[in-house]
């Protein structure tokens, strides 16, 4: 029998039916699992936003666990707490949408000048003036996985110009072509408007630090939407604060970012508090996944997007053996 835990009850009727040898059932992991599940548990989905050491560690006393299912893309926080050869897997691909979607909003909302109308509507100021939009605008995806995948789209349907970087240059399956990150630096000073959505590495902290951020173009607008390490905020401050560039942060370093910060009084920064991924429609793409873990566990196939295998693996692999 295959047991898939799941963080509250609201996952049940989404995963549904899933057959004679498997069954999901409640554990939110703020308590150690009930004693009748311990030997049972397959799978382990985390809740939202809860994924600590102290929660993530309460699998260790599960002794048949195989799959560790994070609700989030992000991964780097979960590696060391993951038990001994149990595979860890993100979730790839469920919040591609409401990420993107945040990242064209925040985009707009700079452009077309709707956080100052915003801020504008608390006295009652009525003011015009002549804006930009993301047509025509020279985009630059920093960190091209499937969530830069996402955005891009939508940005070309937009008419915008679209280029990409990743960390090796590469031809997508769509055809476009995706440059190196020895590139970067170049490509920065083309680009009017700069996402970045790189996940949290040891390369990636404080990618976008004072050398980068020189490097884009006066008036350039970064759109920050990975994770709040990747910038270095003390940088950014510098050059948002002198009105040089602009800035839209929807991650931050440290969460919540604290109220007597600078950056939330700088002109011309926009920050939303982490709400990429905080759309409906991500929990029955995150059952969708779990359903498709339990087939690939039920048929003996590695399940999808294996990150590592803990604890302090950095890839794929390992001596899980998923063939029942």
């Amino acid at each position: 029998m295959i047991t898939l835990s799941v963080p509250d009850e609201r996952f049940v009727p989404l995963v549904g039916d899933l057959g004679p040898d498997a069954r999901a059932v409640v554990w939110d992991m703020e308590d150690e699992a009930p004693e009748d599940l311990r030997e049972a548990l397959t799978i382990a989905a985390v809740p939202y936003y809860k994924g600590g050491g102290t929660m993530l560690r309460r699998t260790h006393a599960l002794p048949n666990l195989r799959l560790l299912q994070l609700p989030s893309a992000g991964y780097e926080h979960a590696i060391e707490h993951t038990p001994p050869s149990v595979a860890l897997a993100n979730a790839r691909g469920v919040h591609d949408t409401g990420t993107s979607e945040m990242a064209i909003g925040l985009a707009l909302a700079v452009l077309r000048g709707i956080d100052e109308a915003a801020r504008d509507m608390t006295t009652g100021t009525w003011r015009w003036r002549e804006l930009t939009s993301l047509a025509d605008r020279r985009c630059l995806i920093v960190g091209y996985g499937s969530i830069g995948a996402a955005i891009a789209l939508r940005l070309e349907a937009m008419e915008a110009e679209v280029t990409a970087v990743a960390r090796t240059a590469r031809t997508d399956p769509n055809g476009r072509a995706i440059h190196g990150a020895d590139e970067l630096l170049a490509l920065l000073g083309t680009a009017e408007v700069v996402f970045v959505v790189t996940p949290l590495s040891e390369e990636t902290i404080h990618l976008v630090d004072a050398r980068f951020l020189s490097a884009m173009t006066d008036g350039a607008l970064l759109v920050s939407i990975g994770r709040g390490r990747v910038v270095d905020q003390e940088a950014l401050l510098a050059e948002t604060a002198s009105g040089r560039l602009r800035a839209a942060l929807d991650v931050a370093d440290p969460e919540p970012l604290p109220s007597d910060h600078p950056l939330w009084r700088t002109p011309g920064v926009l920050i939303t508090p982490h709400l990429g991924g905080a759309v409906r429609a991500a929990d029955s793409r995150f059952a969708a996944l779990l359903r498709r873990q339990v087939e690939a566990l039920r048929e003996g196939r590695e399940p999808e997007n294996v990150v590592a295998v803990g604890p302090y693996a950095d890839g794929p692999g390992g001596e899980v053996e998923f063939v029942n």
